[in-house]
């Protein structure tokens, strides 16, 4: 077991001693990671120790699509050492892509990856989806391609919709689009997305995957990894009602 608390933030900091307490790690399953803090801390979390933990995130920052709310220490103790966690597994994105200098970029996301202009020029982006011609030249600021868990964050503000956390897919959304003006695609998780950047000379465009830049690129697959990750919850956090709830509160 592992106690991954934020250390930018007080409350996480004092919930981890407080638990450190209560808690029996010979009770515990060797791969649970505790994680608490805020979505960021959560992504930061998953990031940096991979697809191997089961990842339960407690909620000590403000919106927490990924965390469960906390009660008392002991009762989270409670909770654990009586085995009243469920699990299950969401899918990530796969970021391959090529800079303007030919350089390879890579990387993996939990919540959603965007490529947005660099500069103060728009974007100009040639779309494919599955071979498939979406747009020869979309003049936009960017675009978003989100998990369904990512699906509540940037592309949600973008306009894109909100996806309930269980559905495998993946949604793809424009941000500012000029021309032509397509809405948000809701895409099956085997769908593979490419965008060729053009007239990268003038107008630069760089990819970020969960909070993270990769820095400028040509061209771009974003598909599913193939590599789940799998995170637990209380017994009786209803993914539906969580949803309800999380949107309404904005």
């Amino acid at each position: 077991m592992l106690l991954c608390p934020d250390l930018r933030n007080a409350d996480a900091v004092a919930l981890a001693r407080a638990l450190e307490s209560c808690l029996s790690p010979a009770q515990l399953t060797d791969d649970l990671c505790i994680v608490l803090g805020g979505d960021g801390h959560m992504l930061a979390t998953i990031h940096a120790l991979g697809p191997a933990h089961t990842y339960l995130g407690l909620n000590c920052g403000r919106v927490g699509f990924l965390l469960n709310d906390w009660m008392s220490p002991q009762g989270i103790a409670e909770r654990l050492h009586g085995g009243k966690l469920v699990t299950r597994s969401v899918n990530r994105l796969r970021l391959s892509g090529v800079s303007p200098e030919g350089e390879q970029i890579s990387a993996i996301a939990v919540n959603d990856i965007y490529l947005e202009r660099f500069s103060g020029q728009a974007a100009h982006l040639r779309v494919l989806v599955d071979g498939h011609l979406v747009a020869e030249r979309m003049v936009c600021d960017g675009l978003v391609v989100a998990t369904a868990l990512g699906s509540t964050a940037y592309s949600m503000a973008a306009g894109g919709p909100a996806c309930h956390p269980e559905v495998r897919m993946l949604e793809l959304t424009p941000l500012a689009p000029h021309r032509p003006r397509f809405p948000s695609l809701v895409l099956p998780a085997n769908a593979v997305i490419q965008v060729e950047a053009l007239d990268t000379h003038k107008r630069p465009v760089r990819a970020v995957s969960d909070g993270r830049d990769q820095s400028a690129l040509s061209s771009v697959t974003i598909q599913d990894a193939g590599s789940d990750i799998r995170l637990a919850s209380f017994e009786g956090r209803h993914p539906t009602a969580v949803l309800i709830r999380k949107l309404l509160s904005f």
